[in-house]
């Protein structure tokens, strides 16, 4: 209890150790079976699109340059339906996503580094490259509410996992960049308690609608 006590002390007051949660980069070098992975991307790519960059303007997130780490536990709590999603349910399963399956499509997706920006455009524009083009840009809308509000809610309860500027960690993901809509679906989800929340710590049942929306305020102009 004491040490629960502390714990939660100290995540609430930003004085983590240093080296407590040490994260560790993704390793690029990381052997995988590429041409496994672009077979198994082509399932992925209808919802998540093929360069991961997610789709349907947020309902399915962005896995391009999430951790192999993060995406291979979700994919777990899909098998065991600890984490329930119906467009899941078809491919979460030891059948049609081995251990090796699972291995290569993380490395692959997390290997995967979006723009920020469109290139410069050729004389002659395909529009249809130019349109798939720029649905792999990171680029995240404004939302609504207060930011400074936001950015304190923020820094005092998910700081220590996902970092000031919300790149994440190797278990923790990152949600820089991520879609707006996807995430306020996930902190709703925690909030009733339909998505299990790993870490004690943070309490979304305390949060009130409105502190969300500013945490996703905040959250919307990290990749300005």
């Amino acid at each position: 209890m004491l040490h629960k006590i502390w714990h939660f002390s100290v995540v609430m007051l930003g004085l983590y150790p240093l080296g407590v949660y040490a994260d560790v980069a993704h390793d690029k070098t990381a052997t995988y079976d590429v041409e496994n992975a672009e077979d198994i991307n082509e399932l992925c790519a209808g919802c998540h699109g093929r360069k991961g960059q997610g789709g349907k303007d947020g309902i399915y997130p962005r896995l391009a340059g999430l951790t192999p780490q993060y995406m291979t536990r979700q994919i777990e709590s899909f098998k065991s339906r600890e984490r329930v999603n119906l467009p899941m349910l078809p491919y979460a399963n030891d059948r049609e996503l081995s251990q090796q399956d699972v291995h290569d499509i993380t490395h692959y997706l997390a290997a995967i580094d979006l723009p920020t920006r469109l290139p410069p455009s050729s004389e002659v524009i395909d529009g249809l490259e130019r349109l798939r083009q720029s649905k792999s840009i990171v680029q995240i809308g404004r939302y609504p509410g207060n930011i400074n509000q936001g950015e304190r809610i923020y820094m005092e309860a998910c700081r220590v996992c996902h970092q000031r500027d919300g790149f994440g960690r190797t278990d923790k993901p990152r949600l820089r960049g991520q879609y707006t809509q996807y995430l306020k679906k996930q902190m709703h989800d925690f909030k009733k308690g339909t998505r299990q929340h790993v870490d004690w710590e943070v309490k979304f049942a305390d949060l009130s609608d409105n502190d969300i929306n500013n945490i996703l305020a905040f959250l919307s102009i990290l990749d300005d």
